[in-house]
């Protein structure tokens, strides 16, 4: 019968556990992008705090959000969805399906921009201007900012669209990462719309 080594079983129970640690590790450039989102979303929870400061101080034009402003919240909620899709079609090497719906995110990250413009313009035909009073200040500033973000966003989903397109389907691991940290982002962008939204309708009057 043959006996088994004390220190190879220990040897070989290390190295398990070591491959274990490697595939739980993450991957440094996903934690730098998460650090810089966690960041991004501390900056933006100052804003609003600072928002409801300077609302109990007085002085606080009242209005309501354009309904042009729920229309980009339906929008951007879509493109997540459909680049949630096209990444499912993407590990399953369903190459037109990843295409179409990576291109239909793209295109719906422009139209959330209009829809953005379009609030704005509507906030200025109120009579609400970026210097008129201290709360459509900050609509501007969040949104300001925010579709600043969701400009970055669409560079990097322009040049997934150009991958996608420009080469055939290989769902390598360089390729599954770089398309992760897009994920990561868009939809990092996406819910941190919908919470500015969320809380600037929970301030109407």
């Amino acid at each position: 019968m043959e006996r088994t080594i004390p220190g190879k079983y220990q040897n070989g129970k290390e190295d398990r556990f070591a491959n274990n640690l490697n595939r739980n590790k993450i991957h440094p450039q996903k934690f730098a992008l998460l650090v810089a989102c966690g960041s991004i979303m501390m900056m933006f929870a100052a804003w609003t705090s600072a928002y409801l400061v300077r609302k109990a101080a007085g002085n606080w034009l009242e209005f309501q959000l354009p309904p042009a402003f729920v229309l980009s919240t339906v929008v951007i909620l879509l493109s997540s969805l459909t680049l949630h899709a096209s990444y499912r079609a993407f590990l399953k090497s369903q190459e037109k399906q990843y295409r179409y719906l990576l291109l239909g995110t793209l295109a719906l990250g422009f139209v959330f921009l209009f829809c953005q413009y379009r609030g704005w313009t509507a906030l200025s035909q109120m009579g609400i201007e970026i210097g008129t009073n201290p709360s459509g200040s900050f609509v501007y500033v969040l949104s300001y900012v925010h579709a600043a973000h969701i400009v970055g966003g669409l560079a990097v989903l322009a040049v997934a669209c150009l991958h996608a397109f420009a080469q055939k389907l290989n769902p390598t691991p360089k390729r599954k990462l770089r398309f992760e940290l897009t994920f990561i982002y868009w939809h990092f962008v996406d819910l941190l719309w919908v919470y500015l939204f969320l809380f600037l309708l929970s301030q109407q009057a």
